[in-house]
């Protein structure tokens, strides 16, 4: 039986291993029959808001949520994670006989700790639409009046596009921040046509 699982999972591409049946211009459509359609949302910095303009952030949320029951959230890092590296270079340090390279690892992990303190703020907050059975004519006009509700509540929402979509799927399974601009299929950059 596992052989025959695994047999099965080898077959298939990287697309239905994580349930990705299309990346369209406006939203991600899976093997379920779910479009998945994503508002990027602007982070705001509540630590320097007063207590009085966070209840104000927390009401509009809730007002928002009370319009749109079927809304889903998502946080994402926007940058790199070094926890593994940190980690790494605490059990170096550890292990390590010499005071000087153990220096140098401290060194290596306070560096590391001040990156990743100025990308502290590097988050992407991310309302999800699931749209399931609604037809195409309706589609268009229910996504501008979420997107027109959470604007009127104070947030700086914008619907996600293709390449957005990309974007977000390399950070959320594979952590890529790094790449600008991503392949619709793998090796795409590497075929030249006419060749």
């Amino acid at each position: 039986m596992s052989k025959e699982k695994k047999s099965t999972r080898q077959g298939q591409v990287t697309r239905q291993l994580i349930g990705t049946r299309e990346v369209m211009d406006y939203c991600l459509e899976t093997y379920r029959s779910d479009r998945l359609v994503y508002f990027m949302i602007k982070p705001t910095n509540i630590s320097v808001l007063s207590e009085e303009s966070i209840s104000a952030r927390i009401y509009a949320l809730m007002t928002v949520l009370k319009g749109f029951a079927e809304l889903e959230f998502l946080c994402l890092n926007s940058r790199e994670s070094y926890e593994d590296n940190k980690r790494f270079l605490r059990s170096r340090m550890e292990q390590e006989d010499k005071l000087a390279v153990r220096k140098l690892l401290e060194l290596d992990l306070l560096h590391l700790d001040r990156i990743q303190v100025q990308m502290a703020t590097a988050r992407e907050f991310l309302v999800i639409i699931r749209l399931c059975n609604e037809k195409e004519s309706e589609v268009f006009p229910y996504l501008n009046r979420i997107e027109k509700i959470l604007r009127e509540q104070g947030f700086i929402a914008q619907r996600a596009g293709k390449e957005d979509i990309k974007r977000l799927l390399a950070v959320y399974f594979e952590q890529n921040v790094t790449t600008e601009k991503f392949e619709d299929y793998d090796g795409e950059r590497w075929v030249i046509l006419g060749d």
